[in-house]
């Protein structure tokens, strides 16, 4: 006889953004959706497989031990969370299905409209009752009212497609099954011949990044590595979202301007892209100079980025070498 089995996956919702209690919407409206554990009752006749997961290095520069010193604290990778995130990639790729990716990378599939409860910052910027700003942001209806958009998600989002409709696609959030109609513009369909064996695994509590690829029954681990992640510093700098990604486009330097200005900052070299303006690259070069820089003594410390992923300029290029686009999935996770 069947039974029931129990397990919990922490899912974090690419579809919107974390929020604090301060923050969170009043009764009535959408719940906070990106901290919650997700817990699914699966009936299978045995216990769900154990995910194995074996270090065998591609990449094996600035490697970091499984838990190492950071100041008077101790980090580590969170291989349990990195481990339920894997029985779920492996989960929704047993049964056939469509998958596609949000898009709208400076707003080039058009400005969002606007949501039915949205607000304005003191910086002018309008975000969603969740945190998901307009800009770059796409508009998710409710399947019953095609009018006027509920929330926004956010550009480089894995989604399910379901349907086809005149004007709208019918997709599913990979996070809760929830459904949402979505204009045709802002949605690019993924290969059927994809398979998502690699996936890069980015924590933003312990400031490390972990590549992972699957090989017959287990994961092996790639690279292990320092990272800075995005900074709450607005109008310019960001966190760097939570969520599940996949990786769209790579620039070999991507050019960066002067806070405010249109003038050249410098470049980031070996950009990996995963959502709105977040890469994964190397260490930034300010002009003048136009030599790349291996290391910076900041990775591994404090967020300090505009919501990239900043990582080794090796590491970064292992990665851009490594990571098929939109054949590989980004996970951001505290």
């Amino acid at each position: 006889m069947k039974r029931a089995v129990l397990f919990s996956i922490f899912c974090l919702v690419a579809l919107s953004h974390c929020i604090t209690k301060t923050d969170r919407p009043a009764s009535g409206e959408l719940p906070e959706a990106d901290s919650i554990l997700v817990e699914k009752a699966v009936e299978t006749d045995t216990v769900p497989k154990e995910i194995v997961i074996e270090k065998d290095l591609l990449y094996d520069q600035h490697t970091l031990a499984d838990s190492y010193p950071y100041k008077d604290t101790t980090r580590s990778f969170q291989w349990d969370k990195i481990r339920e995130r894997l029985t779920w990639l492996e989960s929704i790729q047993k049964e056939p299905a469509t998958w596609a990716i949000l898009q709208n990378y400076r707003n080039k599939n058009g400005e969002a409209p606007l949501v039915r409860n949205y607000h304005r910052d003191s910086y002018r910027r309008i975000a969603d009752s969740l945190g998901v700003e307009r800009f770059q942001g796409i508009p998710l209806y409710l399947p019953t009212d095609t009018s006027i958009p509920e929330i926004y998600g956010r550009d480089g989002a894995l989604v399910k497609h379901l349907q086809d409709y005149t004007n709208f696609i019918k997709i599913a959030s990979v996070h809760t099954g929830k459904e949402w109609l979505v204009p045709r513009k802002y949605i690019k369909a993924i290969p059927d011949t994809v398979v998502f064996s690699k996936a890069i695994f980015v924590d933003t509590k312990n400031q490390n990044i972990a590549a992972l690829e699957q090989d017959s029954d287990k994961w092996l681990i790639r690279s292990m590595n320092p990272a800075t992640t995005g900074l709450h510093h607005p109008p310019y700098a960001q966190e760097t979202p939570p969520g599940i990604f996949v990786i769209q486009e790579k620039k070999a330097r991507m050019i960066y301007l002067v806070d405010g200005t249109t003038e050249t900052g410098g470049f980031a070299p070996y950009a990996s892209r995963f959502t709105n303006g977040g890469y994964i690259h190397g260490v930034p070069v300010n002009a003048p100079r136009k030599t790349l820089i291996e290391y910076s003594p900041t990775l591994g410390t404090t967020p300090r980025s505009h919501m990239c992923v900043r990582n080794a300029t090796s590491h970064a290029k292992f990665i851009y070498d490594w990571a098929p686009v939109e054949g590989t999935l980004v996970f951001v996770f505290d």
